[in-house]
């Protein structure tokens, strides 16, 4: 049976958190993670169906290494713009209308790419498609981190996160049979219709109570999270009285100085290094390893493209640990062992000689199963260690970060490639995760089963 709550519990600012951390789970959380699920799937299939789309290109419209290069980069750039823009707007606006737009543009991008005729104009669609995929995960993991309980927060984010790997592989396995016989451009198509569906289901999510206090709206707050309680009453869920001494949910407006101030100076600095360290492995790997066996081994398209969905479902094994390990060796750990451990087999290229392509294959999926634990735990981790008024722009400004990094990460190894070879591509991957990894040792904090009030504070 439900208890009743009393009074003075609902509207006011100082309950928010306290009301959040003693909400039992029940259908609307389902619901909720189903809606943001499905938008992180197509985030991930257009994101890196470029990758798979470029083997049949180079050859259409003759494309060298240069050109490969750029336009894999060309989409993180965009992100990069909307990692930032969407952040700061999620602050001002709502995190709920921001990953709706974020939603709408990459949608409509992605059909606009199916049409493209040229280099230049995929090219051009490609950046704009980029600002809506850049903008829409830092917001999700905010939203998502904003509404779960401090004991096991890790793992109901990264639940969710894992569809993001999810979505890595089906664009995989979809392109091994839709770009041979259907053509290139119904890998955009698809990524773009289902996530057009998805459009009137985010609409029925409320705002953030969280966000909702910070900014004063205390009564708006209310209802959202008064609509959730009903909900778990509804269904003979416990809903416990107030859990004492939380701390309050503070009105505050968000200010970019605020990231370079007190505590986040160093959280702010580091968790951008982590970011350029997991992702400059992570995007250089799987945009480039089709078009890397296409044209350093010379196999042929559908083979290429296999090779890809290798490393896509060994990655999607490395999510999976990481869901059952983040609450339990701590976020600070995970980062340290997922990033040392990825290092070691992709340094190990500089002491060994050009392989064949099965066992190049071998190694750097070696590589990537331990960065994927990283991977699917990073935006968690950022939303974690930033205030309320924060944490969506701190969370799009590390991921600009890390789009700026897979932009370059893609753009070098078009330039290292002709001139140092293969070897010299999976070594410079491996310092970038060694560097990651020594960050995590020196200034990750550790955020599991905190509070969000406790662990960052205004």
């Amino acid at each position: 049976m439900a208890v009743i709550m009393g009074s003075g519990e609902h509207g006011d600012v100082r309950h928010v958190a306290a009301r959040l951390e003693r909400l039992p789970y029940c259908s609307w959380h389902t619901k909720m993670r189903l809606i943001i699920c499905t938008a992180w799937f197509f985030d991930a299939f257009d994101s890196i169906a470029i990758a798979y789309v470029l083997p049949p290109l180079i050859g259409l419209w003759h494309l060298n290494p240069q050109q490969i290069g750029s336009l894999i980069g060309i989409g993180f750039a965009g992100q990069l713009v909307g990692a930032i823009g969407f952040g700061w707007l999620a602050e001002r606006w709502g995190r709920r209308l921001s990953m709706l737009m974020t939603l709408i543009i990459f949608s409509l991008g992605a059909l606009a790419c199916a049409a493209a005729t040229s280099y230049d104009s995929l090219w051009s669609l490609r950046f704009v498609q980029g600002i809506g995929l850049g903008g829409e995960i830092p917001l999700m993991a905010a939203y998502l981190n904003e509404f779960a309980r401090a004991e096991n927060r890790g793992r109901f984010s990264l639940s969710v996160q894992v569809l993001f790997s999810i979505g890595l592989l089906f664009v995989a396995v979809v392109s091994v049979y839709v770009v041979p016989h259907w053509g290139w451009r119904w890998m955009f198509v698809i990524g773009a219709i289902p996530a057009l569906i998805a459009i009137p289901m985010r609409s029925v999510l409320p705002e953030s109570p969280r966000w909702l206090a910070s900014q004063g709206r205390n009564d708006d707050a209310d209802r959202a999270l008064t609509r959730i309680e009903d909900t778990a009453m509804r269904e003979g869920k416990l809903v416990p009285p107030l859990p004492k001494d939380l701390p309050e949910v503070a009105e505050a407006r968000p200010r970019v100085i605020e990231l370079f101030k007190g505590i986040y100076l160093r959280r702010t600095i580091s968790v951008w290094f982590l970011w350029i360290g997991a992702y400059f492995v992570s995007y250089g790997i799987t945009a480039w390893v089709p078009s890397l066996f296409r044209t350093v081994y010379h196999l042929g398209v559908e083979q290429s493209l296999m090779y890809g969905l290798i490393i896509s479902g060994v990655g999607l094994c490395g999510t999976v640990f990481a869901i059952f390990l983040i609450d339990t060796i701590g976020r600070r750990r995970l980062l340290m062992l997922s990033l040392g451990a990825c290092c070691i087999p992709l340094i190990s290229f500089a002491f060994l000689p050009q392989l064949t392509a099965p066992w190049t294959l071998a190694v750097a999926t070696a590589g990537f199963f331990f960065l994927s634990l990283s991977l699917i735990s990073l935006a968690t981790y950022t939303a974690e260690i930033y205030p309320t008024q924060l944490r969506a722009l701190g969370g799009g400004v590390a991921s600009a970060w890390q789009r700026g990094a897979s932009m370059v990460g893609t753009a070098v190894v078009g330039l290292i490639l002709p001139i140092w070879g293969i070897n010299a591509v999976f070594v410079m991957f491996g310092l970038f995760a060694l560097m990651g990894a020594l960050v995590a040792y020196f200034f990750a904090v550790e955020t599991r089963a905190q509070v969000l009030e406790r662990v960052s504070p205004v």
